[in-house]
Formats: C-alpha cells, structure tokens, sequence
C-alpha cells in the first residue's frame, strides 16, 4: 500500500489507521453551528471537548462557505482566526490545527503562529500564491474539489464523466503541488459543492477510485443537505445519517472524517476497523 503518513510540526501522523478531524467554525452564519463559538471561552471549551473525545486535527474556518454565503474581506477573516487559533494554542499546544481557508495571507500567518495544515476549498484556484505559501512553509495540503465559487457552485452541477472528471482535476493539482516539492498532500472530492444529490451518492459510491491517485482521501459530509435530504430532517436533526455516510466512506477507504461530532465519528472508525 502507498505511504498515508503525513508530517505535522514534524509529528508523523500514520493515516492509514483513519482519523477525525472537529470541525471549529468561527463564522456567524455557518450552515449547522454558525455563531456557536463566538468568544474564547466557547472555542476553548469546544477544543477541549473534541480532543477529549479523540479528534487527531481540529479544523479552524472563519469563512462560510455554504451556498449563498456571504462574502468577507481577508481583514474579517484574520480577526475571527487568528486570535482563536492563538488561544488554542497557548491552551492546548500539543493540538494540531489545520486552517480551512482559500487565502494564502491568512494561510502563511496561521503557519507561523503554530497552525500545521491548510485546507483550501479552492484548490488553489481563488488565489494564485497559495501553493507556493504551503511549499515555502511545508506543511500539508488538503486539495477540495469545487467548480465555480460559493455563490454559483450549485449551478455548475454538468460533468463529462464526474469521477474521470474529479480524477483528472486532482491529477492535475498533484502534479502541481509535487513539482513545488509539496509533499504531504490530501484530496477532498467535495461533497455539497457542485454537485447533486445523485451526484454526492456515485461519489461516496466510487470513493476508493481515487485511491489510484495515492494521496491520502478526506470526507467532509457531516450533517450536510446529502444527508438531511434524503432523511427529510434538517442539519440538526442529520447526526445519526451522518454516522451511516460516515461509515460508508470509512468502508470505501477515507483516511479523514471532517465532523462536527467527533465523539461519534471516532465510534465509527473504532466499529468499522474491527469490521474490515
């Protein structure tokens, strides 16, 4: 099998057992837990709950990205990250953080404050110097898939082919980020952006396709409309559906579940490794 182990902070994270990683969004209109985690002592205790329930990476956002959001300046943004990533860390150290985010400005301050990992919505896409910053910085690279931007994504739902489509985008992206000797690279197919519902399911279907690409898989469904939809419940009512896609995935060979639960999502790693 191909190497899944990725360097944090020069910590050697063995991927192949899957991992999860708790979602902390800082923005007030997130989709499922917009302006939860308004102030310090909310993240922290947030932090505190996910790694004590065994979250491996805690994911930091302050940019929604759900459809129809609204658009903020790279000033916004640094102030709802960056102050919260710098208490974790004086709290939590040893806590390996990744910064979802598509600006390489933010990007670059979070690395040098102690964050360990990007996670780019774009790609690269939305802003040309992001993968010199990550090769300049060497930390790991989560590379999502989404057609368009945000607001117009749900319009651009038309593939060739979707899989063959996504594997040669990502093929693409990789052999980028290789010839800038970025090493530690993750693929994330994109569930929700630019896509059908019907779409979703041949995704989550023909997930370990893309392990031929030898890169390590992320999945980020928890509590998302693929979910919600087909159980006709909304975001908060989507746990237990989410803990089924979840598993699916783990079935069909993803190395991360990107959660908002992550006490449930550790269970079903833990069930689905005594399965397999």
């Amino acid at each position: 099998m191909h190497m899944l182990t990725i360097n944090c902070k020069g910590k050697l994270i063995d991927l192949s057992i899957p991992k999860v990683m708790g979602i902390l969004n800082l923005t007030p209109d997130s989709f499922y837990d917009g302006g939860k985690n308004s102030d310090e002592k909310k993240v922290l205790q947030q932090v505190e709950k996910m790694l004590s329930e065994g979250a491996a990476f805690i994911d930091l956002g302050g940019y929604s990205s759900r459809p129809g959001a609204e658009h903020i300046t790279d000033n916004e943004e640094e102030n709802r990250v960056l102050p919260a990533l710098e208490a974790i860390l004086k709290h939590f150290p040893e806590t390996l953080i990744s910064i979802d985010t598509f600006r390489s400005g933010l990007a670059a301050k979070a690395i040098d404050l102690g964050a360990c990992m990007i996670n780019d919505i774009s790609a690269g896409n939305f802003d040309k110097d992001m993968f010199r910053t990550v090769a300049s910085r060497q930390v790991p690279y989560v590379a999502m898939h989404m057609p368009g931007t945000p607001g117009t994504m749900q319009k651009m739902t038309h593939y060739d082919d979707l899989v063959t489509d996504l594997v040669y985008f990502f093929s693409k992206k990789i052999s980028e980020l290789r010839e800038l000797h970025i090493n530690d690279i993750i693929i994330d197919v994109g569930f929700g952006f630019g896509k059908t519902l019907e779409q979703n399911y041949t995704l989550l279907r023909k997930l370990e396709v893309f392990h031929m690409l030898e890169v390590p898989i992320l999945t980020g469904i928890s509590r998302k409309s693929m979910v919600y939809k087909i159980i006709g419940a909304d975001p908060e009512q989507a746990l237990n559906g989410t803990t089924v896609a979840n598993t699916l995935a783990l079935l069909k060979g993803s190395n991360i579940l990107r959660v908002h639960d992550v006490k449930e999502a550790v269970e079903a790693v833990k069930i689905t490794r005594a399965y397999v």
